[in-house]
């Protein structure tokens, strides 16, 4: 859950719910975005896991939290659902390529219409966010550095807006460039950070919060660099 986008909270309550349900009510789970402790009273030993990737993919998190309430209603079995969860880790897909970027496109118009006002680059921005968004996944693909691919994507965002405006098929630089980064924006660490913090999670939600940051500056960085050279 936490690989792939959860909050401390929601993870930390759903394995207190397997715990509980399992005959260990008393069982102590201290989690962060890079690990998990859990201890059982009277035993010796506690388990440490590490959490080594972090993406986001709420379907996973829906299904595991489904699948501890269906544990908890003893709908389930404790093997049936340890068999379950190495499915859905190993099973379940992404959506494809082609998909994601049909969705970066139909983020980045029509949130540019709602915020600047502007229905006239609609078209354009959805295409350069689009683009911004395949060249972000290509990047990171085989770099594996997220926020080096953000910074490239925003970088290319940033000279296509400004080469379009110049051409004179599109109406403001600003209005398309603004729509284009929004599949880049990291919405979800942020939102986490925040919710983190407001639950006492002081370790976690500074840790995410950082990393949203970071996002921003790399997307920032890369606009101001078209700004400066452009």
């Amino acid at each position: 859950m936490i690989e792939s986008g959860s909050e401390m909270a929601r993870a930390e309550d759903t394995i207190m719910r397997i715990a509980t349900n399992s005959g260990f009510p008393n069982a102590q789970v201290f989690s962060t975005v890079t690990g998990i402790i859990m201890s059982i009273p009277d035993k010796k030993n506690a388990q440490v896991t590490s959490v080594s990737r972090r993406n986001i993919d709420l379907e996973k998190v829906s299904w595991v939290d489904r699948l501890s309430r269906n544990y908890a209603d003893h709908k389930i079995t404790l093997e049936e659902f340890f068999g379950q969860l190495q499915t859905l880790d190993n099973a379940v897909p992404y959506f494809p390529f082609w998909l994601q970027v049909i969705g970066a496109a139909l983020v980045s118009g029509p949130l540019m219409a709602i915020f600047c006002n502007n229905f006239y680059d609609i078209g354009l921005t959805s295409v350069i966010g689009a683009i911004g968004f395949a060249i972000y996944y290509i990047i990171n693909k085989y770099l594996n550095i997220k926020f080096i691919s953000e910074f490239f994507a925003s970088l290319l965002i940033g000279i296509l807006a400004v080469l379009t405006v110049r051409l004179g098929m599109g109406h403001s630089v600003d209005d398309i460039i603004i729509g284009s980064v929004m599949p880049l924006v990291p919405g979800v660490p942020l939102t986490n950070a925040v919710r983190d913090i407001l639950n006492g999670h002081f370790v976690s939600g500074p840790a995410r919060g950082i990393e949203a940051l970071l996002t921003a500056a790399a997307i920032g960085f890369g606009i101001a660099f078209v700004f400066r050279f452009f």
